[in-house]
């Protein structure tokens, strides 16, 4: 069957280098969390995190030296805010209140009324329910997913539908990993929204496919693969510009947000590209490949009265 959609690239004819890739990037990822592990912030890890305005802008040599002055020589602060008068510092212990009155004090000492104070504690108990709450509510996310990819499709949809979904979280928290990113409850809702994201792009060449399939016979998988191929490249215009459009908002967010959102915002940005990768490189032939395993069905002939 000819379509009248021209093909640019043949993505099914380079599948297999898309998944030799795709899965390089996952083993990768297994290493990197089996060396490194996560950076986890204080939101996963028992500590405190103190966020200090002094109302005018402050070096990172400055920062230093008033913790160290409050007794706090390993701790290594960030400065940031529009102006450089924010500093941000996490401790790896629950600071008890004579801690906390000592970093204040030597704030305090310095920038007088105008320095303030947001301190933020996280004890061994509520970093380990975040945790847990976390991964439930990543595993619900997808659990859901399929089961909706199931109903509005069949099950070869809903397992390259999981499958791309799953690689574009996991993506996202390998290069977390790799790059020792600190992931906290912000990264979590931007993994969430990944998968949001990324189905829509699958569901909207799924669709093509699906209605594709309903207005042609295919016998062969080279027949398939050609249907795959006009069905990625009918819909790209909608996926690349809806991808856009979301991608645009994050990227304003990375360079233009405070500091305790670029981390948010950068994760977005790994997933949304992911997930423009997935949809067309992995789901799709994925699906493909499941499809042409199906055994072809076998017309029963009618019986004959002797």
């Amino acid at each position: 069957m000819n379509f009248n959609t021209k093909i640019r690239f043949d993505f099914v004819k380079h599948s297999k280098k898309f998944f030799w890739f795709s899965g390089i990037m996952t083993v990768l990822g297994i290493i990197s969390l089996l060396v490194f592990n996560l950076n986890y912030g204080v939101d996963f890890k028992a500590g405190t995190n103190m966020d200090i305005t002094v109302g005018q802008s402050i070096t990172q040599t400055q920062a230093d030296d008033l913790l160290k002055q409050a007794g706090f020589e390993d701790v290594t602060p960030t400065v940031g805010g529009n102006n450089g008068d924010r500093v941000s510092a996490r401790f790896d212990e629950v600071l008890n209140q004579d801690q906390v009155n000592a970093v204040k004090k030597a704030f305090t000492d310095t920038y007088g009324d105008k320095a303030s104070f947001e301190v933020n504690v996280v004890s061994p108990d509520m970093a380990q329910e975040l945790g847990q709450k976390a991964i439930y509510a990543v595993i619900i996310a997808s659990v859901a997913i399929m089961l909706y990819v199931i109903i509005r499709f069949e099950w070869r949809f809903s397992v390259a539908a999981i499958v791309a979904i799953l690689y574009d979280a996991f993506f996202v928290v390998t290069l977390f990993s790799l790059f020792q990113l600190e992931v906290d409850l912000p990264f979590i809702a931007a993994v969430l929204t990944t998968i949001g994201y990324s189905i829509n792009d699958k569901i909207v060449i799924f669709d093509r496919i699906r209605e594709n399939l309903r207005f042609g016979k295919y016998k062969t998988k080279e027949q398939l693969a050609e249907m795959v191929n006009a069905s990625i490249w009918q819909t790209m215009a909608r996926n690349l510009y809806t991808v856009a459009a979301v991608l645009v908002v994050a990227i304003c967010l990375f360079l233009f947000g405070s500091e305790s959102i670029k981390l948010f915002a950068l994760a977005k940005i790994i997933g949304l590209a992911s997930g423009a990768y997935s949809s067309i490189c992995v789901a799709s032939p994925l699906w493909l490949v499941l499809k042409s395993k199906q055994k072809p069905k076998v017309a029963v002939k009618p019986k004959t009265n002797p």
